[in-house]
């Protein structure tokens, strides 16, 4: 996404036995430094603990004492020995930018509260700034070297009072360098130093934050990938990986078939000054192999200094030729089963190197379909990408366990993919892909210094020789660091705009030279290229609201082809989460000044108001009467909308011509507080965004559509179902029943197949009918009477008008608005519940809810919202519910089951609070078996 406006055209081992007791090491997560969640430094004055760093032994970097440079007069001689005394400075994580660590110790406010933001002094981050860390040797028999990617922006490197590297030599985030520094250490203490240089995402290749949210102030100079430092012996592994090749399984054949060969590869360095013999070892584990895996061994000898390409390939070793491999699957469509690869250098009978990580067997495939749409497959199965943009922290923090619950609340939700415009997260990010099933779109980001030299409307700089090389070289590490992960789906070498044609030719070079796997795009907008052809691809947007019947138009981002990023734009988070973002002047402005500038929407004067979905929601739903009735019909908009686009592109999915292929929904979440661009928010709660995908991304689903009023059923599941039930009923607002229709048997295929139910006729006002506002009820049932998917719209006798010649890049304009003002004469609502709460082993609990609507009348309860909160009526977060937001009519009943971590509340202060559009807010409390 660009800040500017962009031409509508860009839119965008040591013997067998040591190996065999390997082996069942293998499937755990490789033995590679983590950062754990972030946590409060001890603050300035204090310094981080020492590594110690066991003989043959791998250790990361605790953390770091930091300092800006201009308060800082001695040399860099000084500031690398080991005794200099860091008095006054900051404590940095191991993982962290400036700001971050000085937000931490309370030097600064927090960011994403307000303008709070505002109050931070950019001129503290106008210089360099000092980071500075000891190791500890138990002494010096080894070689050692530093090994890490990460720095924003450059950094020059200090080793013992010696520079090591310059930054011209370690410039760019995702650059690999590793650095011999075993002439310079000693035995015991031992320092690194990095005089790190300011971010400016338009002069380097690093990265910046586009329109998505305010910058952070430090433009997140630091250091945020783990500084490893390695201990080994005269011969060292490097580039270890495995290229996978499958013979595609039939779809019809099951999710484990298909034989598959492994080639082990590895390059073998001898770093000493005489002549040695190694005997390199690698082992196989994992599902299908057997219980002794596969282990093979190879002696090489390498002259002093020489590396050499090792390969164990299928043609010379049968183990690795696999009759029955245990295939990775996306979540949904089988098993994320994986492998695992330990390679071993002994020299002498003594271990001197060796590596660890896992691997997954999958193919990938995205040939152009007769439209010229990439249609990607997987094992020989097509799938549908529902995907949405995933934001790393502001502030480039990172936390496993946050981590997770977002790629677990996204597969919830029923999304596959994310896409990751830069923002390249760190390696436990994909391991946790690997490990759930969530399929990774990485590539380069727009609009900056990464398209410096092909984007007439971004605002990066031109580049010089140096930045090409630097681009090559971040190219070919991250190639190295993903193409194991079988998560990985593609890699975008470009976003709005593709590569100029040697730059392509770099990137293709280098991940032809990691043995890259999978297939590469050349933009995420339709472009062609030269070398990689037509990307299949299209970014046509919308950014900002758009109707719900937008979406099934087969033109700009209506359901067709592959939609890289779009979505309606503003979504506005639940009140909860509103009141811990704004200020209450901040909260005032919001429904009272529709046009009023946002802070917490975007940085772009393009986005930087809610003025379309405000005048959107105050046409379409009535004008806020507060606050709190804003946010209700926000969430109203943003489910009907979310759900539209997602139920859209399924539906459009089995098209014979041009049908959708993949969609991206532009965000999933934000990198801060926001107000647009998200399907959760910041602290992880949900509302209708959320909730809206959710409905339509069910595995097996009921849905309306907007253009030909059709009701289909979609399957998501791998097999067929048949003997299902579809009723649909359409009601008044004062709940008269305006058609009921019932059809049984029906039968819809596996994989994303459809088939059409029924079609519902027009609802047109009348006389005695002047409400234009109607609702629709769509139930399926199974064989056994047992619901399987229930699905409610709030329709209008009016049609949203779009005014498709004045479309521009980022929306198309409405003239005319449905009316959903009746959804405002709804009865007020009874709804009951009961609840109760079960521990299981371990810190996660259930609760379960049964709501019911109590009412006599016809009325329904519409969108009733169930939240857990604690004693000051705080929701508790994260929670994971079976459903939500769901509409009953009276009589008709629900039980929602809401998974929460034990901790996250005290046993007695657990309630439920349960609202809605028409129902009082009440509270209950669980009760425990």
């Amino acid at each position: 996404m660009s800040q500017l406006p962009r031409p509508a055209h860009t839119r965008r081992l040591r013997s067998a036995a040591v190996a065999l007791a390997l082996l069942g090491l293998l499937l755990a997560p490789a033995a590679v430094p983590s950062a754990a969640a972030p946590r409060r430094p001890a603050g300035p004055g204090s310094a981080p603990a020492a590594t110690t760093v066991a003989p043959g032994g791998t250790a990361a970097l605790t953390g770091y004492a930091i300092r800006s440079a201009a308060e800082v007069p001695d040399t860099a001689a000084a500031v690398s020995t080991p005794d200099y005394a860091a008095t006054g400075w900051h404590r940095a994580g191991p993982r962290s930018t400036v700001l971050a660590a000085l937000v931490a110790d309370g030097t600064h406010p927090d960011p994403f509260y307000s303008t709070d933001q505002q109050r931070i002094p950019r001129r503290d981050f106008a210089g360099p700034w000092w980071y500075r860390s000891d190791f500890v040797l138990p002494g010096t028999s080894e070689r050692t070297s530093l090994d890490f990617s990460g720095v924003v922006s450059a950094a020059d490197v200090y080793v013992n009072g010696r520079q090591v590297a310059s930054a011209a030599e370690v410039a760019g985030v995702y650059t690999h360098h590793a650095l011999d520094v075993t002439d310079l250490v000693r035995a015991g203490t031992n320092t690194v130093a990095f005089r790190i240089q300011p971010n400016d995402p338009r002069k380097h290749l690093t990265l910046g934050w586009l329109d998505w949210l305010q910058p952070p102030p430090d433009a997140n100079m630091g250091i945020v990938r783990d500084v490893l430092v390695h201990r080994r012996g005269p011969v060292s592994l490097h580039d270890a990986h495995v290229v996978t090749g499958l013979d595609v399984p039939s779809p019809a054949s099951g999710p484990q078939s298909g034989p598959a060969e492994l080639t082990v590869k590895a390059r073998v360095r001898n770093d000493s000054r005489e002549a040695v013999t190694a005997t390199v070892t690698a082992a196989v584990g994992g599902a299908g192999i057997g219980g002794s895996g596969i282990v093979l061994r190879e002696d090489v000898t390498l002259r002093a200094g020489e590396t050499r390409a090792l390969v164990f390939a299928p043609d010379r070793h049968r183990q690795l030729r696999l009759q029955r491999p245990a295939l990775w699957w996306p979540a949904g469509m089988g098993p994320q089963n994986l492998y695992g690869l330990h390679l071993t250098a002994a020299v002498a009978g003594s271990r001197s190197d060796s590596v660890r990580h896992s691997f997954g067997i999958r193919d990938v495939r995205a040939p152009l379909n007769s439209a010229g749409a990439r249609q990607y497959t997987i094992n020989g199965r097509p799938l549908l990408i529902r995907g949405a943009g995933w934001s790393a922290d502001e502030l480039l923090r990172w936390d496993t366990t946050a981590a997770e619950d977002r790629i677990k609340a996204a597969l919830d939700a029923g999304l596959n993919a994310f896409r990751l415009e830069g923002h390249i997260e760190p390696d436990e990010f994909f391991d946790l892909a690997d490990r759930h099933g969530m399929l990774v779109l990485p590539g380069w980001e727009c609009c900056d210094k990464w398209e410096g030299p092909v984007n007439p409307t971004g605002s990066g700089e031109k580049w010089n020789a140096a930045d090409r090389l630097t681009a090559r070289a971040s190219m070919a590490a991250e190639a190295a660091r993903l193409r194991d992960h079988p998560s990985i789906l593609s890699f975008l070498i470009g976003s709005d705009f593709a590569p100029d044609a040697r730059t392509e030719r770099d990137y293709l070079d280098a991940l032809r030279a990691a043995d890259w796997p999978t297939p590469v795009v050349p933009a995420a907008s339709a472009v062609t290229t030269a070398l990689s052809g037509p990307s299949g691809m299209r970014m046509t947007g919308p950014y900002d609201w758009v109707p719900p019947s937008y979406w099934y138009d087969k033109r700009e981002g209506g359901a067709t082809g592959f939609n890289s990023e779009t979505s309606a734009g503003p979504s506005i988070p639940t009140l909860d989460t509103l009141r811990r973002t704004l200020s209450p002047a901040e909260l005032e402005t919001l429904w009272t000044s529709p046009a009023a500038p946002q802070y917490h929407r975007s940085p772009s004067p393009t986005y930087n108001t809610l003025k379309l979905f405000n005048e959107a929601l105050t046409r379409r739903y009535g004008a806020p009467r507060s606050l709190r009735d804003y946010v209700a019909k926000a969430q109203l908009g943003q489910y009907e909308n979310v759900r539209a686009q997602f139920e859209a592109y399924a539906r459009n999915a089995t098209d014979p011509a041009d049908p959708s292929t993949g969609l991206v929904y532009w965000m999933f979440n934000s990198g801060w507080t926001s107000l647009h661009w998200q399907l959760v928010d910041r602290y992880l709660d949900r509302g209708g965004a959320y909730y809206g995908a959710k409905k339509a991304n069910e595995p097996l689903h009921i849905q309306y559509s907007y253009d030909d009023r059709t009701v289909a059923v979609i399957n998501r599941r791998s097999a067929a179902a048949s003997g299902l039930t579809a009723r649909v009923t359409l009601f008044d607002t004062d709940g008269t029943s305006l058609f009921d229709r019932t059809v049984r048997g029906l039968r819809v295929g596996g994989d994303g197949a459809r088939t059409t139910a029924l079609t519902v006729p027009a609802v047109r006002a009348a006389a005695d009918r002047p409400d234009a506002t109607y609702l629709a009820r769509l139930t399926l049932t199974d064989g056994a009477g047992r619901e399987v998917s229930r699905n409610v719209y709030w329709l209008s006798t009016r049609p949203d008008v779009l005014d498709y010649d004045a479309t521009d890049w980022y929306h198309t304009p409405t003239t005319g608005y449905g009316d959903l003002t009746g959804l405002n004469s709804l009865a007020a609502a009874t709804v009951t519940a009961t609840a109760r709460t079960t521990r299981h082993a371990g810190s996660m609990s259930t609760t379960t809810v049964t709501v019911r609507n109590t009412g006599s009348g016809n009325t329904p309860a519409l969108l009733t919202d169930l939240h857990l909160v604690d004693g000051r009526d705080a929701p508790v977060l994260p929670v994971r519910w079976n459903d939500n937001q769901i509409t009953l009519w009276p009589g008709e009943s629900a039980v929602l089951t809401a998974d929460h971590r034990t901790g996250d509340a005290a046993g007695a202060a657990l309630r439920v609070r349960i609202s809605g559009w028409n129902t009082p807010t009440t509270h209950i409390t669980p009760s425990s078996p």
